[in-house]
C-alpha cells in the first residue's frame, strides 16, 4: 500500500536510451521527482543510459531485439514483480506496447504512459498504419492514464479515440537558467568550433532524420554567402547532409557537430553542450512538418534567439504575446532564405526570454505529473486511504 506518491517506487521503462528529445526528458524529469525511479531500456542503452548513471539513476537494459521479440514479454513480466513498482510509467511507442501489458500481467494497476511523438502522419518517425494505430488503442486500454506533452497531441490522441478523460496534458520541461545567454560563453564556443567572431550563424538541433527537414536548412544557409550553420544531432541523414554541403561548395560554412548534451559541456569541458552552441548562435530554425512539442525551440527563446519555425506545438498552442520572438513560416527553401537574409541584414540581436519559457519550466512539470500519479495510484488503493502528494 502506498500512503503518498513521494513514497511510492516507480519503474519507467523507454524504448531506447540514445540521444533523443524523449530520453533526455525523461533524465531530466527523473531530476525533479520525489520518488525513488529505476529506468528500464528495451533496446539501446546510449549515452542517456550513461548521463542517468551519473544522476545516481539505475538503469537495466532488457536487451530485447526488434518490435516482435514476444520473448521480451515474460522478462519483463518478472521484473516488474521482483521490483515491487507500485507505478509503471512508459515512453515511447514500443515501450508503451510492451510495459503496459507487462504491468497488467505483473499485478500493477497503476500504469501512466507518455506520447511523446506523435504527429498527424507519422509516430517517431514511423508511418501511422492501421495496425500501428490499432495496437497502440488496444495497448492504450490497459493503462491508467495517457499523458500528452501537449494540447496539439491530446487532440491527436482525443481524434483516434482514447477518450478524453484518459488524456492528460503535461507538457516537456527545460531548466532556463542552463540556457541562459552568457556573451563569455558566447565567444569561448565560437573560438572552440572554429567560427569567425562577426560570423552570422544559424542554428539547428534534432536527430538528422529526413522528417527534420534539415536538408531545406543547409540549402538556405549555403545561399548566404558568409553565414554559417551549427546543426548539432546525429543520425542517418548526417552523411547525405555532408555530400549536400560539398555539392552547393558550402562545405567550410555547414558545421555538423553530432550529438551533444542538452544539459551542458562535457565532462572534461571541452566539448561545447546545447547551452554553449545555442549562445554561439544569432537565430534557431526548426525546420520540420511534424512536431509533438518542440523542446529544441522552446530552449532557444530561453537563450534569448529569434525562432524561425515550421511547427512547434509549444508556441503554435499558445497565444503569439507567450512567445514574441518565435515567427512561423512555410515549407519553402526561398521563404527560409528570405526570412534569414532579414536576420542576417539587420545585425544579431538577442532579446529576453518570453513568458513561454517559465511555462515550460521542468519542475512545474514534474508537479503536474505528480498529480496524474496520485489519480492513478488512487485507482488502485482501496476505498478510504488518500492519496497525498
Amino acid at each position: 500500500m502506498v500512503g503518498s506518491v513521494s513514497s511510492a517506487k516507480a519503474l519507467h521503462i523507454i524504448t531506447g536510451l540514445g540521444v533523443g528529445g524523449a530520453e533526455q526528458q525523461l533524465r531530466l524529469l527523473l531530476r525533479h521527482l520525489p520518488m525513488q525511479c529505476d529506468v528500464l531500456t528495451l533496446t539501446n542503452p546510449g549515452p542517456v543510459a550513461d548521463g542517468l548513471r551519473a544522476d545516481g539513476v539505475r538503469v537495466v537494459h532488457l536487451g530485447m531485439h526488434g518490435n516482435r521479440d514476444l520473448r521480451a514479454l515474460p522478462r519483463l513480466v518478472r521484473f516488474i514483480r521482483r521490483g515491487g513498482y507500485d507505478l509503471v510509467h512508459t515512453h515511447l511507442y514500443r515501450a508503451c506496447v510492451y510495459g503496459r501489458l507487462a504491468a497488467r500481467l505483473a499485478g500493477v494497476g497503476a500504469t501512466v504512459a507518455t506520447e511523446h511523438s506523435l504527429g498527424e502522419a507519422e509516430i517517431e518517425g514511423r508511418p501511422l498504419s492501421g495496425g500501428v494505430r490499432a495496437l497502440y488503442l488496444a495497448s492504450e486500454r490497459l493503462g491508467a492514464a495517457t499523458v500528452a506533452v501537449s494540447d496539439t497531441v491530446a487532440t491527436r490522441l482525443q481524434g483516434w479515440g482514447v477518450p478524453a478523460a484518459r488524456v492528460h496534458v503535461v507538457p516537456n520541461g527545460i531548466e532556463a537558467v542552463r540556457f541562459r545567454f552568457d556573451p563569455e560563453v558566447r565567444r569561448a564556443t565560437r573560438a572552440r568550433t572554429g567560427l569567425p567572431e562577426r560570423a552570422f550563424v544559424v542554428g539547428g538541433v534534432g536527430r538528422l532524420v529526413p522528417g527534420k527537414r534539415f536538408d531545406a536548412l543547409v540549402r538556405a544557409v549555403a545561399a548566404l554567402p558568409g553565414a554559417h550553420l551549427l546543426l548539432a544531432g546525429d543520425g542517418p541523414e548526417r552523411p547525405a547532409l555532408r555530400r549536400l554541403a560539398a555539392e552547393l561548395g558550402a562545405q567550410n560554412r555547414i558545421h555538423l557537430l553530432g550529438e551533444r548534451d542538452p544539459l551542458g559541456d562535457s565532462a572534461d569541458g571541452r566539448t561545447p553542450g546545447i547551452p554553449a552552441l545555442l549562445a554561439a548562435m544569432d537565430v534557431f530554425v526548426s525546420p520540420s512538418k511534424e512536431e509533438a512539442f518542440g523542446l529544441a525551440v522552446v530552449e532557444a527563446l530561453a537563450a534569448g534567439l529569434p525562432v524561425l519555425h515550421v511547427t512547434c506545438p509549444a508556441i503554435d498552442d499558445l497565444p503569439a504575446a507567450q512567445a514574441p520572438g518565435a515567427r512561423r513560416i512555410g515549407t519553402g527553401t526561398e521563404e527560409l532564405v528570405a526570412a534569414l537574409r532579414g536576420h542576417m541584414e539587420a545585425g544579431a540581436t538577442r532579446l529576453p526570454p518570453p513568458p513561454v519559457v517559465r511555462r515550460y519550466d521542468i519542475s512545474r512539470s514534474a508537479e503536474q505529473l505528480l498529480g496524474v500519479y496520485a489519480q492513478a495510484l488512487t485507482r488502485t488503493r482501496p476505498p478510504g486511504v488518500p492519496a497525498q502528494v
